[in-house]
């Protein structure tokens, strides 16, 4: 009786593992996500999807081989498309860049002594030729103080710095300037400037958008009025995309845009700007998961990949990878570029 009532529990838990696996999975496939749910859903870390999804799998040993394939397809399921694992390809071409983008929440660089030394020593063990920084006013205003001590970063590079943006390049870069992406009540701003290497010109943005965690934590402590909260959120960063976007179009020159976006690429938030004809890096060619946060939070692993790198049609991807987590509480992405593609 008891083996029963085992087997029983193990067959309810491998049919709804499997139907929310399934239903999940064409939700992330729809296009667009346009729903606040399906966006919160973006932001759950994966072992609330995965440990169900195995302690399925165990259960499944008391039946027979076919629910045991069953459940080892859940978490087959699981792991690949619900979490977002990538397995790319590489490009093949010619004219090289290395480009990095790094949300560096600089105001930790202001506490303690050392703090700017796992930063250097990050963006020196990737060597960067165009390094996009977010989260780094402080940093800038560090640098004028203390000049020495950002040296191996600045020093004989390209500059530019606009509110919490710092853009470092070997190569040369002209035009650069601020754009809006405000949304209703907020002004937000793009860096853009043109990048020139290897006797190509290149527009290169990078952007910060609005960070979800406010609508997050609403939603946490209070479920449901904490729901208005997200959806004004959801619908402030889909202004912010459309604007960057709209900035984006009808450029005729090669272009990347690079930065922390707070969203997957799931997410229409991200879709927006890859409708404009853009791909992201590290699904192209990157490896793996990719997740940039969520080290520093209180579960102390990565489990979300919002930091990107994005790049039109004309760029190849030779590589892309995510750096480590010591210098801030973001990953670095990093992804080196094709500029003359081989078709």
């Amino acid at each position: 009786m008891r083996l029963a009532a085992t087997r029983w529990i193990a067959r309810l838990a491998v049919l709804g593992t499997l139907l929310l696996a399934v239903l999940q999975a064409i939700a992330y496939s729809v296009e667009p996500l346009s729903t606040w749910w399906l966006e919160l859903l973006q932001y759950v870390p994966y072992p609330a999807y995965l440990l169900p999804t195995l302690a399925a799998f165990a259960l499944s040993f008391v039946l027979t081989r076919a629910w045991r394939f069953v459940a080892g397809l859940t978490v087959l399921l699981v792991m690949t498309v619900i979490m977002g694992l990538v397995w790319g390809h590489a490009d093949k071409g010619v004219a090289p860049v290395r480009m990095m983008t790094f949300n560096i929440k600089a105001y930790l660089v202001d506490h303690g002594a050392g703090a700017f030394e796992p930063l250097a020593a990050e963006v020196a063990r990737h060597d960067p030729d165009i390094l996009v920084m977010q989260d780094a006013g402080e940093l800038t205003q560090r640098r004028q103080r203390s000049p020495e001590l950002a040296a191996s970063v600045f020093a004989g590079r390209n500059v530019f710095a606009w509110g919490q943006y710092i853009i470092v390049s070997r190569l040369p870069l002209h035009g650069c300037r601020a754009g809006d992406m405000s949304y209703p009540g907020v002004r937000g701003d793009y860096l853009h400037c043109i990048v020139t290497a290897h006797g190509i010109e290149v527009d290169l943005f990078t952007a910060h958008l609005l960070s979800p965690r406010r609508g997050l934590n609403a939603t946490r402590h209070e479920p449901v009025e904490g729901i208005d909260d997200w959806q004004q959120n959801f619908a402030d960063r889909l202004v912010q995309a459309h604007e960057l976007a709209n900035g984006v179009a009808g450029l005729r020159r090669p272009t990347i845009v690079a930065g922390d976006l707070n969203a997957s690429e799931a997410s229409p938030v991200v879709r927006t700007l890859l409708a404009r004809g853009l791909r992201d890096a590290f699904s192209s060619a990157g490896r793996g998961y990719g997740y940039t946060l969520g080290h520093a939070l209180r579960l102390g692993f990565s489990f979300l990949r919002i930091d990107h790198i994005l790049v039109s049609n004309e760029i190849g991807v030779a590589d892309s990878f995510v750096g480590g987590a010591q210098a801030s509480e973001h990953r670095p992405v990093i992804a080196d570029l094709l500029l003359q593609r081989s078709r």
